[in-house]
């Protein structure tokens, strides 16, 4: 089966400055993958190339089997590629409502849809972006991200700096959309919940990929973890 994204031998960075060196991955239908390593090694540069916003110096990227790179990002979000950046980018002078019907494309995900999934969200829908939470806000840019019915859903620590609860939330919705189908590429710290949700992980360390396997071979390599995420 042709991969839904992937990634050979991918070298990246800003500029002249390379971030990620000889990164390869691949993430198929209804799959979920996380990346994991501490800050600062290429995880939300891995994001942003997949996005189309780094200078690609070398390697390849394909989607469903095409190849990615000269493709704008904006036509990566229409081919089906969503992306939740960290900083959330909510805009403070559009309500819930308008940001989800100003990206909404046709699919199973509408407006409705969104409100069963995040209640708070249904409850807030005439308010503001800088009238909500920091959580709310954090719903809203996954929200947002569903409503152009990608194939693939990209988040860049979802959960960071959140209250217990918020995370709790957000991580029962992703397991939700992961039992629904949805392919997901994730980057976040908290490894017990990725060893459940996530079907397989990549650990970086100075842009290169240094281990890679699935949830059960992870729980065996707590010296992996240790030395490369940081517990």
């Amino acid at each position: 089966m042709t991969a839904l994204l992937a990634l050979e031998g991918v070298t990246a960075g800003y500029g002249a400055s390379v971030v990620l060196d000889g990164v390869s991955l691949t993430i198929g239908e209804a799959d979920a993958l996380a990346v994991l390593g501490r800050n600062g090694v290429g995880k939300s540069t891995l994001m942003l190339t997949i996005m189309g916003l780094t200078a690609l110096h070398r390697g390849a990227l394909r989607w469903a089997g095409k190849d990615l790179v000269a493709v704008s990002p904006f036509r990566r979000t229409v081919a089906g590629i969503a992306w939740v950046p960290q900083e959330r980018l909510v805009f403070r002078s559009l309500t819930v409502d308008e940001h989800l019907r100003s990206v909404a494309r046709p699919g199973r995900w509408t407006p409705a849809k969104i409100y069963e999934l995040f209640p708070g969200l249904g409850r807030r829908r005439t308010n503001y972006g800088d009238q909500l939470s920091g959580g709310e806000q954090q719903m809203l840019a996954i929200a947002r991200a569903l409503m152009t019915n990608p194939e693939l859903l990209i988040l860049d620590e979802a959960t960071e700096g959140l209250a217990p609860i918020i995370r709790s939330e957000i991580w029962k919705v992703l397991r939700k959309l992961k039992l629904s189908g949805q392919s997901i590429l994730l980057v976040d710290k908290n490894v017990k919940v990725l060893a459940r949700l996530a079907d397989r992980h990549y650990v970086l360390e100075r842009g290169r990929v240094r281990w890679s396997g699935d949830s059960r071979a992870l729980g065996n390599e707590y010296e992996v973890i240790r030395r490369f995420v940081g517990l």
